[in-house]
């Protein structure tokens, strides 16, 4: 994948994006979001190829003839990439490079290169070379056509026959495991500072949400940080946990920062951070904060609760923070500040904020105030909203 650096070129690599429409629900037919994760890799999406088909076809997913309109397009633009918003097989990328004549990459490694640019800690950093070394691991016949030779005979590093994909493959198995040994040691040193917290029964609060939803300028906002936040997808990846106090409870708890999910998101990029969700995993409660601005936030909040049973998060406490309110228009605007949603069959209480004006902030901590208490005198109870904050 082709970047831009101050050293090479001020303009962003040309690429074409492409979705199969196969029939299902809720289909991105503008490419929007996989536009915008373009975008935030540095690339400029300069066209837009919708393709309808029943099933995917198996040499190059989409047909020979759309094949043949792409390839027309890729040399009317001079683009350098094509990228498609839905998973390629390694054969199926391998074809269409060979058909095409320039790169073709999917959602999964579009979305793990931007993982790779924004790890900014150690752990993000060895999360994200885990993910990125088990997506290789099934694309070893790629482009690389020394693949195909063999190397044997005496002496030979491999032994008798073994092939160089092999010896490959191997050097990517000891790579992955090297990895993995040290996020051990990254999950140890976190399960530490855990036990700390628990020792000096500190409440832990996480959030989490659908990526681009203002987790982040919610963080803070309440805890006055100064982490990253922009109007862009995966602006943070690295979780941060700071103290805030609550003042009606007269107590500190502990509030985190988490990475933002997102449709599709890669199993093994889960897999591998499982780490930086185990905040999320740990807390006594999670604030789930929603776009309210944006008319997919259904499907969003479907999203990040298929991702938090895959991390065996779906059961803890949750609270939704409808964000973004400043965005809505008059007519859109809540009645109530506070009230109630049902997600997936449980009523979950939900709170209308804008961390970029501060609007219902103060209802905020005072919801997590009043849960913590309630949490104290209940420990297994669901938090309530009180009348006396229900306006």
């Amino acid at each position: 994948m082709t970047y831009t650096t101050d050293s090479v070129s001020t303009e962003p690599a040309p690429v074409l994006l492409v979705g199969v429409d196969f029939g299902h629900a809720h289909f991105d037919h503008e490419l929007e979001e996989l536009g915008l994760l373009a975008e935030t890799a540095g690339l400029q999406p300069v066209e837009r190829i919708i393709v309808k088909r029943k099933v995917p076809d198996p040499a190059l997913f989409i047909g020979s003839g759309k094949v043949e309109e792409i390839a027309a397009l890729v040399q009317g633009h001079g683009a350098s990439e094509v990228i498609f918003d839905q998973a390629l097989s390694p054969a199926q990328q391998r074809n269409l490079e060979r058909e095409l004549k320039v790169a073709v990459y999917d959602r999964t490694f579009l979305i793990l290169e931007i993982f790779a640019q924004r790890a900014r800690s150690h752990e993000g950093k060895l999360q994200v070379e885990l993910a990125r070394l088990q997506y290789l691991s099934t694309r070893l016949v790629r482009r690389w056509s020394h693949l195909e030779r063999q190397r044997g005979g005496i002496g030979a590093r491999g032994g008798p026959g073994e092939t160089q994909i092999e010896l490959d493959r191997r050097m990517i198995g000891d790579a992955i495991k090297r990895v993995r040994e040290r996020l051990v040691k990254v999950k140890k040193q976190r399960g530490t500072q855990r036990r700390q917290r628990q020792r000096n029964q500190v409440f832990n609060i996480s959030l989490v949400g659908y990526t681009n939803a203002g987790k982040s300028s919610l963080f803070n906002a309440l805890v006055k940080a100064r982490a990253y936040s922009a109007d862009q997808l995966f602006a943070t990846l690295d979780t941060t946990t700071r103290q805030m106090y609550l003042q009606e409870a007269g107590t500190m708890v502990s509030l985190s920062d988490t990475v933002g999910f997102i449709r599709d998101l890669p199993h093994g990029l889960v897999e591998a951070f499982q780490a930086t969700l185990q905040e999320a995993v740990d807390a006594d409660l999670l604030l789930h904060v929603v776009d309210a601005a944006n008319p997919n936030f259904p499907e969003q909040i479907g999203q990040v609760m298929r991702v938090l049973e895959e991390i065996d998060a779906a059961q803890i406490p949750q609270v939704l923070v409808f964000n973004k309110i400043d965005k809505l228009d008059d007519q859109q605007r809540p009645l109530r500040q506070l009230d109630h949603m049902e997600v997936q069959g449980r009523q979950l209480p939900r709170v209308f904020i804008s961390a970029q004006s501060g609007e219902g902030l103060d209802a905020l901590r005072q919801f997590l105030a009043q849960w913590v208490l309630e949490h104290r005198q209940l420990p297994d109870a669901e938090p309530q909203i009180s009348p006396e904050i229900s306006d």
